[in-house]
């Protein structure tokens, strides 16, 4: 009985080992266990540390720490960097970029839902146009359903002509315009989730060795049209671990944002939510994954639509407006 406890006390310690990172585990060997103040030395002694030797041990549990999730930050250094480095990307649309208090903020995931044909994909497209046209950045465009227009594009690089000339591209022709936006556009078509994890991991990748840029312009804003196409096959029915799969995607997203100052946007679709309201796909698990999250309606038989905002970080309050899409 003594030895079988003995080997399963070896199989725990080993099991930990491996679970714990490897500087952890160092550092757990280094103070042998004791939280008394105390470590053993290598004959079994157990010898009292200085008050330095704490502080040491603090520092290289606040080092570890930083290692494997990021330094700390303090009040003033976040707003710093929500002042300096957060800015807003332009969606092209007035009020939407009103109403959002300035456009797509970087560092954030922002979400569009809306019935069919509400005019999500076009919020879409004008936000890669205006931010590629305006030599923000360049765009990743994640195509899921083949809505990718490069012809709706360009009518909206030439009705926007006059804008741009002011921009200083009115010695350029209509057509280099365009060539030029296009250029600064990349889109990739991704129909299941298993693609999508490839496409987000070759992305960070090359983000960290700073490989994707277009002219010495890296990606600042990554566009998902629709996101619920790729995630709604997947919640229940014969993938047990989907909504682990959906957190995962959302966990990804989010870190992109936050570690390469990315703006993310991406588009939902509307379910029934009984009695003939609707309300956005993905579920509970999905909701609070959006810094920001955006209802487009549209009238019947109109070009007049209506945006809602359901969720912002810094608007704490629902807000509304019309706009037109077409």
């Amino acid at each position: 009985m003594k030895k079988d406890l003995e080997s399963l006390l070896e199989l725990l310690l080993a099991v930990w080992k491996l679970a714990r990172p490897p500087a952890a585990v160092a550092m757990a060997a280094t103070r042998g266990g004791s939280g008394g103040g105390a470590t053993t030395s290598g004959c079994g002694l157990k010898r009292r540390y200085a008050p330095q030797d704490h502080e040491e041990m603090m520092n290289e549990d606040q080092s570890s720490t930083e290692d494997q999730c990021g330094r700390f930050w303090n009040g003033i250094e976040l707003l710093k960097d929500a002042t300096e480095k957060k800015h807003f990307l332009p969606t092209g649309l007035e009020s939407i970029d009103t109403l959002l208090g300035g456009g797509l903020r970087q560092g954030q995931l922002t979400e569009i839902t809306g019935p069919s044909s509400s005019g999500k994909t076009q919020i879409c497209l004008h936000s890669a146009s205006n931010v590629a046209a305006k030599q923000m950045g360049v765009v990743m465009y994640l195509d899921t359903s083949n809505s990718f227009s490069p012809s709706r594009v360009a009518t909206i690089i030439y009705g926007a002509s006059d804008q741009f000339g002011q921009r200083g591209f009115e010695l350029q022709s209509k057509d280099a315009r365009f060539k030029s936006v296009m250029r600064s556009i990349i889109c990739e078509s991704v129909f299941d989730i298993f693609a999508l994890f490839e496409v987000l991991h070759q992305l960070e990748v090359s983000l960290l060795n700073d490989k994707v840029n277009n002219g010495g312009s890296k990606v600042c804003l990554v566009i998902i049209d629709s996101i619920s196409s790729l995630l709604a096959p997947i919640i229940g029915g014969k993938y047990p671990q989907g909504r682990s799969m959906m957190i995962s995607v959302a966990m990804i997203l989010k870190k992109l944002a936050n570690d390469h100052n990315l703006t993310v946007l991406v588009t939902n679709h509307m379910v029934s939510a009984g009695n003939g309201a609707v309300k956005p796909a993905l579920g509970e698990s999905w909701k609070a994954v959006p810094h920001v999250r955006l209802v487009i309606s549209c009238e019947c038989e109109s070009n007049i639509c209506m945006a809602t905002v359901l969720k912002h970080t810094l608007l704490v309050f629902s807000l509304k407006n019309l706009l037109y899409l077409f």
